[in-house]
Formats: C-alpha cells, structure tokens, sequence
C-alpha cells in the first residue's frame, strides 16, 4: 500500500505541476483585475513633494542638470531621418550577423537561423540631453542620455531536427547613459580614427520575449531573471572603464604620420613630339603626389632634345602607400609665357612591391579619361625607376620621441597656437637674365619678410630664421617664397629687380609632423631650387 502511495503521489506531482502552471499562466494573461481605477489628472502644486519625487526620474537631463545640453534638433533630425535609417541598419545588422550564425550553428547540430521579419519599429531613440566634455587632448567626449521605447518586430526562425521554432522580440524599452569618445581628431575626413563607448550606470532593458507565439517574460520568475542577467553582462563588458572600441580607419593613415619612402630616378624620354614652331623643344618632367598640398619636384631642362636623359632622382615621403598615386607631367621650357604641357601619366603606389625596384615604360598621354579620342595620339614615353621602402617599427618616431625633438614655444604663446618658425637655408643653380644677387621674401598671411640680399651667387647659403606667432594651428594655410635678384645699377637697358623663381607651401603637413626640411624646386626658374625648414612649436 504504500509504494502505491508515492507511485500515486509523484504521478499526481507529475502530472499536477504542468497542469497547474499552465492553467496559472492563462489566468495571469487572460483575466482582467475588478479593481483598477479610471485615471484621474490633478493639478501639480509646489506642496506636492512626494508627486514631484515620483515625476523627477521623467524629466529630461537638461531640466535638472545645467551640464546638459538640450538636444532638440537631433530629435527631430532622427524622427525625419528613422525610416531609412531602420532600413540602412536592420540591412547591415543581417549582413554582420549571418556568417557569424553560419559559423556557429554546425557546433549545436541546427539546420538553420534566419531572420524573418527584422524592423526596429516606427519610433525613433529620443535623446533627453547631452553632455560634452571639453579636454586638452586630441579627442571629443560626449554623454547622450538616451531613452527608447521601441515597437520592434524581430522574428527569428530555428530549423532543427525537422522542427521549426520562432522567437519573437516585441516592446523594446531601453534607458542608457552612455559616453562617446571620438579619438583621436585627425584632419581627414571623418576627422576622427576611433569611437570608444562606455556605460556610465547599468542599463535598463525591457523587452517581450515570444516563443510559438507565447510571451515568455509573463513566466513568474523569468522576468526578473533575465533582467538582471543582461544588466550584469552589459555592465561587466562595457561599464565605465571598460570601454568598446569600433576603428574607423587606420591610426597611421589617419594622423598622417611617413610609413616609408618613395625614390623616384627619372631615367630618359624617348620619341617627344615637339611644341615649338622653330627648332625643337626644352623638355622637363614635373613629379607630385596627387591629392598631396606639397611642392612640385621638377628635374632639369634639356634644351634642344626630344628624347633627352635626365637620370635624376628624388625622393616623396608616403603616409598611405595604398591611396597615394605619383603623378608625372612633361613641359616644355620656354623663356616667355607659360609652359606648355607634353604628355602625362599616372603610377598608383599600390601597384608596387615594397623594397623592390621596378623600371616602368610610361606612354604619355594627354590626361588620364580613358575615353578621350586625343589620348590615341602618340606623345612620346618616359622610362622611371621607382621604389617603395616602408619604414620598418624601430625607425618610426612615436609622438613623444617627435616632441622632444622640437623645442617648445617660448613663454606668452597664445592657448591654442603657435610658433611657426621658417628657417632658409640655401639655394642652387639660380640664374638671372641680367644680374644674380639673390634674396628671399617669405609672404605669410600678409606679413612680408626678407634674407639680406648676396652678390653675384648662384648657389648662395642664409640660414636665416623667420618666427610667426599665431593663435591657431595654420592647417589650412600656405607660405609663399620668392626669389629676387636686385642690382644697384641704374640703367635703362635692364630691369633692376627680377624674380628668380617661387613656390608656394602648404602648411598642413608641418602642423602634423611638426617639422619638414625640404628642396624646393622653383616655379618659372630652369634649375633653381631652395631648402627651406619649418617648424611647428607649441607649449
């Protein structure tokens, strides 16, 4: 009798217990309470404290705290903008997630895990303020606060075994304090090369969870477990300072900083076809790097000659070997008027092997559109050598090691700016059409400054120094040079003043790298070129 009891009483346990969770669950679904009240509105008064109390977790951060901006615009920018953008980031979420699940699902024996409906519903995240730190590093912090009731629709289908199951995510609630830092700030665009995000406090996520179509959250127990379940692993991953870092582009590229050397030998040209009308013509070839603010290099001319040997070499310094392309033009010189263009090419820097040199036939062409009709003309070819050698990790100056070979801006500097110093040192191969006593006059921002004048030199040597105090970095400016000769004669058969050349810098590179010293070759000169040093101090 009695093992018939307890087999009797774990199969009334057995069965009784599913019957009794079921039925329980329906009721706590399906009847409605007899007690609720219609909501009544009352007028808030200053006495009402504990109704105060109650709303002060509804009011918006820029109410209560006068550290946080009111964000107004970037609320009604996301509800104009929240239809595409659903669309935009439900497509990416879908093209990160599949081969991930792809890669996981053969582990745990599923047939397959696809989204059937993926949208993040009709309301857009609300911003209630933000908050922006200000700091003396390359960097921008901000904390959004930020609270999302959602009306999402994720349905996601398991295959297994033959069985199908959906699980359904409804009624998304999300309210976080995030902070945002961008760094660090770099003058390509997106202007900065990372996002790091942390959490400040533990988030608080509400979500319906269905599966075959009954909400799981209305389980006793379950709710509040998974509450905390994702609140803890939230925090434990991303809770202030621990810190999830998404890259957007390349720490060296973004800063700009030399990851190697191009040498460049422009070797000859062969079978130029001549502009002049008379005799033949002066060539000379232009080399650049495309999209650089940097000066022009030009090599030698040769008068008289269409296929002429110049044999010279040169050198570019490279902060993206994968983007930067080196452009080469031929000229032809001429003493009066401007030069006139005979033949281009092109040499992308991802097509070379790194510390391998490579000699390359150019066909010149009238410009780089593949389907222009003039670029079916033959204009003659130049033969180059060229060699990229990346730096390897040693030879790599990391910032502090590149500060500490500038000096630092004297005392009284303006917060914020500079010292920009231009040092000249020398010239070569100037030459006059009637005298040669060279002298420099730098032009910057409308400041005029001058070297003393040297007599009857046409390689001559200043290091003269030149400093400008400035309120702000000078990214976007440019220094002109330019080269005088002056004779003391008084005549009338010659000019008494005569330009020997110029050059025009741009200024963006020393502000990165705190300091170039480069040849300079100048423009409307044969040879000439000039060293000029800059520096970009600060305190």
């Amino acid at each position: 009798m009695g093992i018939l009891s307890t087999i009797l009483g774990i199969f009334g346990f057995g069965i009784g217990t599913p019957i009794g969770l079921i039925i329980g669950y329906f009721v706590f679904i399906y009847v409605l309470p007899t007690d609720v009240e219609d909501i009544k509105v009352h007028p808030l008064v200053e006495d009402d404290t504990e109704t105060m109390q109650r709303l002060l977790p509804e009011i918006p951060l820029w109410v209560k705290n006068p550290d946080f901006d009111r964000v107004d615009w970037l609320n009604k920018f996301l509800e104009c903008m929240w239809p595409y953008m659903d669309k935009a980031i439900c497509a990416t979420a879908k093209s990160i997630a599949k081969p991930i699940i792809d890669e996981q699902t053969p582990q745990y024996k599923i047939d397959s895990v696809e989204f059937e409906t993926l949208t993040l519903g009709t309301v857009p995240p609300n911003f209630q303020g933000m908050k922006v730190y200000v700091t003396d590093d390359k960097e921008l912090i901000m904390e959004p606060s930020i609270k999302w009731a959602a009306n999402p629709n994720i349905t996601i289908a398991v295959k297994a075994y033959g069985l199908k199951a959906t699980v359904q995510v409804v009624d998304l609630q999300v309210f976080a304090l995030p902070r945002i830092t961008l760094k660090p700030l770099v003058s390509v665009i997106p202007c900065f090369a990372n996002i790091f995000v942390s959490l400040m406090n533990k988030p608080h996520v509400d979500f319906g969870l269905k599966l075959l179509g009954a909400d799981l959250m209305a389980i006793p127990g379950l709710y509040m477990f998974v509450q905390e379940l994702i609140k803890d692993q939230v925090a434990n991953m991303y809770l202030w300072p621990q810190t999830l870092e998404v890259q957007i582009m390349d720490p060296a590229i973004a800063v700009k900083r030399p990851l190697g050397i191009l040498d460049v030998k422009v070797l000859k040209a062969m079978k130029l076809q001549k502009k002049d009308f008379l005799g033949k013509s002066d060539p000379y070839v232009k080399l650049n790097l495309m999209d650089e603010k940097l000066a022009v290099k030009k090599t030698t001319v040769k008068c008289s000659n269409l296929n002429p040997e110049w044999d010279e070499e040169f050198s570019f310094v490279i902060k993206n070997p994968y983007a930067q392309t080196l452009e080469l033009k031929v000229y032809d010189w001429d003493q009066v008027g401007t030069h006139e263009e005979m033949g281009m090419n092109i040499v992308p820097l991802k097509d070379l092997t790194p510390d391998e040199p490579k000699v390359l036939t150019l066909d010149l062409k009238k410009n780089m559109n593949t389907d222009d009709p003039q670029n079916n003309k033959s204009r003659g070819q130049l033969v180059i050598e060229v060699m990229y050698k990346p730096f390897k990790e040693d030879e790599m100056l990391d910032d502090t090691e590149e500060a500490d070979m500038i000096e630092k801006a004297p005392d009284g500097t303006p917060k914020g700016g500079g010292l920009l110093v231009v040092i000249v040192h020398e010239a070569e191969d100037l030459e006059g059409k009637y005298h040669t006593n060279p002298h420099v006059r730098l032009l910057f921002k409308g400041e005029e400054r001058k070297t003393k004048r040297t007599r009857k030199n046409r390689d001559p040597r200043w290091d003269e120094e030149f400093q400008f105090t400035l309120d702000e970095p000078p990214a976007n400016e440019k220094l002109h040079v330019e080269i005088f000769s002056t004779s003391s004669r008084i005549g009338l058969l010659h000019s008494k003043q005569e330009s020997l050349g110029h050059v025009t810098i741009s200024l963006a590179d020393v502000v990165n790298n705190r300091r170039i010293n480069e040849r300079y070759h100048l423009i409307d000169s044969k040879n000439g070129r000039i060293q000029i040093e800059l520096q970009w101090r600060t305190s």
